[in-house]
């Protein structure tokens, strides 16, 4: 009888915990660490090849002023050093012409030091986005955000994927978190994050739903979900009720709100309310974000060993 109340009490202390927080900044450092030792030793290996060594190479196409992305690019460039990848970087004019990018595009489709190809989005308006990138070589399209990889993506061949969901998945592998079987929810459809990781997911043999603003009880069928992905750009619309006891959260949301005059960053998810019903759940931020430039290295390398 003693032994079974101390398991009661048990059972009841790992209901009341709380969810453990995943470290999106201590698996993308783990990333980087090891992208640095693959790198070094990928460069050491064709020592001997008549092109002599190559480091990987990453070009980011910055268009104007804006202030967040001149903020992306600088941490994009900075973490290139960090793992040995080189960067290269491309400034244009805030009333450059489409023809200008375009043709940018094309030398940089062309350059054989290049093995990445990034441009900073949002464009200025009067740029075509969707013509700029659709002209990046898909082998060298490190966003993974071409019709083609996006293809390739759908079908299960191998490509270059969108460095979001890819972060999420990293994290879920890192935590061994179990997908086969599992019912794994996405809120949000969009091509960047909601459709290529729920394709992502279906590759794992989990169950996938994909949720939006039409779904019907979104509540109810957020808490079916083993593993339920937040990626609609809400601040704090999932709450603790939504959240099944013992899912895995993971919140893609980055969203800025106004708490007593000052600005601060939330997720998709009620992350204070998520913490006392799920059994792991990603902050924000610290969470996906940090891992979203490390998958982008991790890309560029991929694309340096294939070429």
């Amino acid at each position: 009888m003693g032994e079974s109340m101390t398991e009661c009490v048990d059972d009841a202390n790992k209901v009341k915990s709380k969810a453990s927080k995943i470290d999106g900044k201590a698996v993308a450092q783990a990333v980087k660490e090891r992208l640095k030792e693959e790198i070094q030793a990928q460069v050491q290996a064709h020592d001997n090849l008549s092109a002599g060594k190559r480091r990987p190479g990453l070009a980011v196409v910055l268009v104007g002023e804006d202030p967040a992305s001149q903020t992306y690019v600088k941490n994009k460039i900075s973490s290139c050093e960090e793992v040995g990848i080189v960067s290269f970087h491309h400034r244009l004019a805030a009333d450059v012409s489409q023809l200008e990018v375009q043709n940018l595009v094309r030398r940089l489709n062309a350059d054989e030091a290049v093995d990445g190809i990034l441009v900073q989005l949002p464009l200025p308006a009067h740029i075509d986005t969707r013509e700029v990138l659709s002209l990046i070589d898909p082998d060298k399209d490190v966003d993974g955000l071409s019709a083609v990889n996006q293809g390739r993506l759908a079908i299960g061949e191998p490509g270059l994927f969108p460095c979001t969901p890819l972060g999420v998945m990293e994290l879920l592998r890192y935590e061994g978190v179990e997908l086969k079987g599992k019912h794994a929810v996405v809120v949000g459809r969009s091509a960047l994050v909601g459709k290529p990781v729920a394709l992502m997911l279906l590759a794992k043999d989990a169950t996938v739903t994909v949720c939006h603003s039409r779904t019907s009880d979104l509540p109810a069928v957020c808490r079916s979900a083993d593993v339920l992905v937040a990626a609609v750009g809400r601040a704090n619309m999932i709450k603790g009720s939504w959240i099944k006891p013992g899912a895995v959260v993971i919140d893609v949301g980055i969203n800025r709100i106004e708490v007593n005059g000052k600005g601060k960053l939330v997720g998709d998810v009620d992350y204070n309310e998520a913490v006392e019903v799920a059994s792991k759940v990603t902050p924000v931020p610290g969470g996906v974000g940090p891992m979203t430039v490390a998958m982008l290295l991790s890309n560029t390398f991929t694309s340096y060993k294939r070429r």
